[in-house]
């Protein structure tokens, strides 16, 4: 494998999980966030899991413009962009609302547009379950994913047959620290590496929806199902 993988949000368990297991087959990794500084210690663990080259760029979810300027920047278009930006349950509905559907939607757009004048490549998406259905606990959050989800969806079918692919990628909760403290059944949490695996396997097999763990997907299609006054007497999340 040689295509450059560029991680937006590469500070994130989940980004860096996908980094070393990228890494794992010698490709080149960028990974983008507001923090680099702080990313130095992964790039040598990277390195030491084969990637053949570790860089890191300054890029801000919030700003729209960071993200021209990162493009502008690469020494030359990556194969896969993943869009690996989440906060959760903050008080401020409007940032997390710009935080998980804003930015990263206007994000993928623009990654889009320059693999597509590139050649073509692997946009990859990481939303949640929380957006196949709102629920009662943190909606705002469950909101934000489900937008996300459709934009995917919606690009995915704009540049149906063209040289873009799109991933949705629907993890469950994720042992991350984002959802630290929050109380989660062992069977239902899984690890960013599972996540990683998950998403390496399906761009691999050119699969377009990936649910992590498999089961979420016969779950969320159950819950999706249940008429709305059941669904709202069983206050599910």
């Amino acid at each position: 494998m040689s295509g450059d993988v560029l991680i937006l949000g590469g500070g994130s368990e989940i980004g860096l999980a996908l980094a070393r297991a990228w890494a794992g087959e010698g490709r080149t990794i960028r990974l983008a966030a507001r923090q680099t500084a702080r990313l130095a210690p992964e790039i040598e663990r990277l390195r030491a899991s084969g990637a053949a080259e570790v860089t890191t760029h300054e890029w801000d979810v919030l700003d729209a413009g960071s993200t021209t300027r990162l493009f502008d920047g690469l020494p030359r278009t990556p194969e896969i962009v993943v869009m690996a930006v989440g906060l959760y349950d903050h008080p401020d509905c409007d940032l997390l609302m710009r935080s998980n559907f804003n930015g990263p939607a206007l994000a993928v757009e623009a990654a889009a547009r320059y693999l597509g004048a590139s050649g073509g490549g692997w946009i990859v998406g990481i939303s949640s379950v929380a957006g196949d259905r709102g629920r009662a606990s943190n909606y705002p959050y469950g909101a934000a994913k489900a937008g996300f989800t459709a934009w995917l969806s919606g690009l995915r079918a704009r540049l149906h047959g063209k040289s873009v692919r799109v991933m949705t990628v629907k993890p469950g909760p994720v042992a991350t620290r984002m959802i630290a403290g929050r109380s989660v059944p062992a069977p239902l949490l899984c690890s960013a590496d599972r996540v990683a695996s998950a998403v390496v396997a399906a761009h691999r097999a050119g699969r377009e929806v990936v649910y992590v763990p498999w089961f979420w997907r016969p779950i969320m299609a159950a819950v999706r199902a249940l008429p709305e006054p059941l669904f709202k007497r069983l206050r599910l999340g």
